[in-house]
C-alpha cells in the first residue's frame, strides 16, 4: 500500500494547492490512502463543514488534527459525525469525536491514529499511554497503522517513533510547519519523520503575515494573526508498506509547490 501523509493545511491558500494537486499525485504516484492534518484549514485555524467537503472533495481520505480543531465551535458538531476527522485520542474522553479511524484500503485493515504531545502544548492525557491503550484495544487483524503526533518538540516525536517502532507502519509528526530532512526507516520497520511540514504559504511566518507576527514580537502584544498567500507548497511524505506485514518498504520526502 502506499500513502501519502502531508502537513498541516493552513487556510485557504493550503486548500488551494491540494485541490491543485492532489488528484494528479495520486494518479502518477498510485497512492492509495491520503491523509491530511486539518487543525489550520479554516482562515489558519480550525476547520468547518464546508471545507472539510471541500478537502474531501480534492481527494482527502482521512484527516488529522491537534491543538486548534476546536478552536471553532462548529468543529465539535462537525466530528461528532464525520468519523474520517480525528482529534487526538489522548483528549479528555467526553469530547466529542475519535482519535482513531479504521476502515479497509485495498482491502486491507488499515488504522489512522491521531495522538497530541504534551512539551510545551495545552494539557492532555500522556501520549505514550494513550498510545498503548489505543493499540491494545485495535484488532490484531490490523497491520497498517499510520500515526500522526502532533507536538511540538522534536526530541517527544522521536521518542514516540522510537517507542512505536515495529508496532505501527509509520510515526510521523505535525504542528511545528517546518520539513525535516530526517525521513527514515526505524530498525523495526517502522518509517519515522518528525515533521511533515506545512502546506500552505510559505511567504510568511510559519503559513502566517510576517508583519503581524513581527509586530507581536516586537510589541508584546497579543496582535491577531492572517494566512499568508505566496509561495504555495505542499509538504508530506510519501510512504510504502508491506500489506501482509504492516512494515514500511520505502519513504520519501514530499515537497511540491504550486503551479
Amino acid at each position: 500500500m502506499k500513502t501519502l501523509m502531508i502537513g498541516d493545511c493552513v487556510g485557504r491558500p493550503g486548500r488551494k494547492i491540494l485541490t491543485q494537486k492532489l488528484a494528479q499525485m495520486r494518479r502518477e504516484m498510485e497512492l492509495d490512502l491520503i491523509v491530511l492534518n486539518v487543525e489550520n484549514s479554516a482562515g489558519g485555524f480550525s476547520i468547518t463543514a464546508s471545507v472539510a467537503q471541500e478537502l474531501f472533495a480534492a481527494g482527502v481520505d482521512v484527516m488529522t488534527s491537534g491543538n486548534h480543531i476546536f478552536d471553532k465551535k462548529e468543529a465539535l458538531e462537525i466530528i461528532k459525525h464525520e468519523p474520517r476527522l480525528l482529534r487526538p485520542v489522548n483528549y479528555v474522553p467526553t469530547l466529542p469525536g475519535s482519535g482513531i479511524w479504521t476502515g479497509e484500503v485495498k482491502g486491507n485493515p488499515v488504522a489512522v491514529i491521531n495522538v497530541q504531545g504534551r512539551v510545551f502544548m495545552p494539557p492532555s492525557d500522556d501520549p505514550f499511554r494513550a498510545m498503548d491503550a489505543t493499540l491494545a484495544a485495535l484488532d490484531p487483524r490490523y497491520k497498517i497503522i499510520l500515526v500522526d503526533i502532533h507536538a511540538e518538540t522534536t526530541a517527544e516525536k522521536i521518542a514516540m517513533g522510537r517507542y512505536l517502532d515495529g508496532r505501527v507502519s509509520a510515526v510521523v509528526g505535525t504542528h511545528t510547519h517546518v520539513q525535516t530532512a530526517d525521513e527514515q526507516i526505524l530498525p523495526k520497520g517502522t518509517a519515522y519523520m518528525t515533521d511533515l511540514g506545512m502546506t500552505g504559504p510559505h511567504d510568511g511566518v510559519i503559513g502566517m503575515q510576517s508583519s503581524l507576527v513581527l509586530e507581536r514580537f516586537l510589541s508584546g502584544l497579543n496582535v491577531r494573526f492572517e494566512v499568508s498567500d505566496g509561495d504555495l507548497q505542499l509538504n508530506g511524505v510519501c510512504i510504502e508498506i508491506n500489506d501482509e506485514t504492516g512494515r514500511a518498504i520505502n519513504v520519501q520526502r514530499i515537497n511540491v509547490k504550486a503551479c
